[in-house]
């Protein structure tokens, strides 16, 4: 009986993996809420999934200015840099490999995570989207435009968190660059709104992303550097309009100039029909990227062991993130494999604290026992 493709082994950049499954990045709002220090109960947590192939660690703040998500972990303190430490040398201690996200919340950031401050962005555009703060979800409000030292602080920033991921043990970095956050605030000209020569047109617009990119290269070898970049339609400003495509396109055969070790790509959130993505719903997506991205290509979004192998055997992507499942399934590639049905995610847990709903899912063979 042949391996089935999304169990075989695949070498992204200079890190050689088992398998071809991925731990996608989740917020799970677990860290120490003051230092934004991850806990021990983080480490049990990735170490229980390091039988993926890679996990992507969930978004980390580069920055106190970049941080804007209650309960998530940074990456710009000494002791944060421990506390991943731990993370990373309990995910080795269990066989696996495990890459740090850089994250600039931007805009979606709220005053109330920012001791009062308003968030920073490209421009003084409120996304219409909701902030996570300690007491609850509320309402973004107008970010205040970042000055040009601002931004260049922040490009150092990314910097210096890529060189800390290194010294916290991490086995590269994925820099986030989509959704509803700071590099796809600058890379879409709704939110984008600048006169100087981070606005206007495509490649202005994209030129703090390519500075990041540059500055965390000088820091981590490109063999151990992605990124995470999609087109995406949500709501309000953030919406897909006829210049989100070309400018995705354009971002992408750019970034394919650098070695990157791979993309992260997502498949459609949200439904496309009607809107200038529509041909890019299901696997259109990562038909109409995969030729445009020489390196690795990671397929996330909806993905079942069928879907994943066909991907694979058709050369739209080199591997699989799974999100979901790995929530309620730390041993999801033993379940993948054996075709053993998936648990059910208790979701009033998933943004909560404690181990209930995050670290005391059972394994199927101590769940059988």
């Amino acid at each position: 009986m042949s391996v089935q493709p999304l169990f075989t082994a695949h070498r992204m950049g200079d890190l050689d993996l088992p398998n071809r499954i991925v731990m996608a990045p989740l917020t799970r709002m677990r860290a120490h809420p003051t230092d934004h220090v991850p806990t021990e109960l983080q480490a049990e947590y990735y170490a229980q999934r390091a039988s993926a192939g890679l996990i992507v660690a969930e978004a980390t703040a580069i920055s106190p200015d970049g941080f804007g998500w209650a309960d998530t972990p940074g990456l710009w303190s000494a002791e944060q840099v421990r506390g991943w430490r731990r993370v990373t040398d309990a995910v080795h201690a269990a066989g696996g490999r495990i890459i740090a996200q850089l994250w600039h919340t931007g805009a979606i950031a709220h005053p109330d995570v920012r001791g009062g401050k308003p968030p920073l962005s490209a421009s003084d555009i409120d996304l219409l989207q909701e902030s996570v703060t300690a007491s609850g979800r509320k309402p973004t409000v107008r970010p205040r435009p970042m000055t040009q030292a601002e931004i260049r602080q922040t490009v150092a920033d990314f910097a210096r968190a890529a060189r800390n991921a290194v010294e916290a043990g991490f086995d590269g970095v994925q820099i986030l660059a989509n959704y509803l956050y700071l590099l796809a605030q600058f890379l879409n000209r709704t939110t984008n709104r600048r006169t100087d020569e981070y606005g206007g047109e495509i490649e202005n617009r994209a030129r703090i992303l390519f500075e990041v990119v540059e500055a965390v290269l000088e820091e981590v070898d490109p063999s151990r550097v992605g990124v995470k970049l999609s087109p995406m339609h949500e709501g309000g400003p953030m919406a897909a309009h006829d210049e989100t495509l070309p400018m995705a396109e354009y971002a992408v055969r750019e970034l394919g100039g650098y070695g990157l070790s791979h993309l992260l790509l997502m498949g459609n959130t949200t439904d496309f029909t009607g809107t200038p993505l529509e041909p890019l719903i299901g696997d259109g997506m990562f038909a109409h990227f995969r030729p445009i991205f020489p390196g690795t290509l990671i397929a996330n979004v909806n993905m079942t062991a069928e879907r994943s192998n066909r991907l694979i055997a058709d050369g739209l992507a080199d591997l699989i993130a799974f999100g979901r499942p790995y929530i309620a399934n730390p041993d999801l590639l033993e379940r993948l494999a054996t075709g053993a049905p998936l648990a059910d995610v208790d979701w009033p847990t998933v943004y909560a604290s404690g181990a209930r709903g995050y670290s005391d899912y059972p394994a199927i063979r101590r769940a059988a026992a």
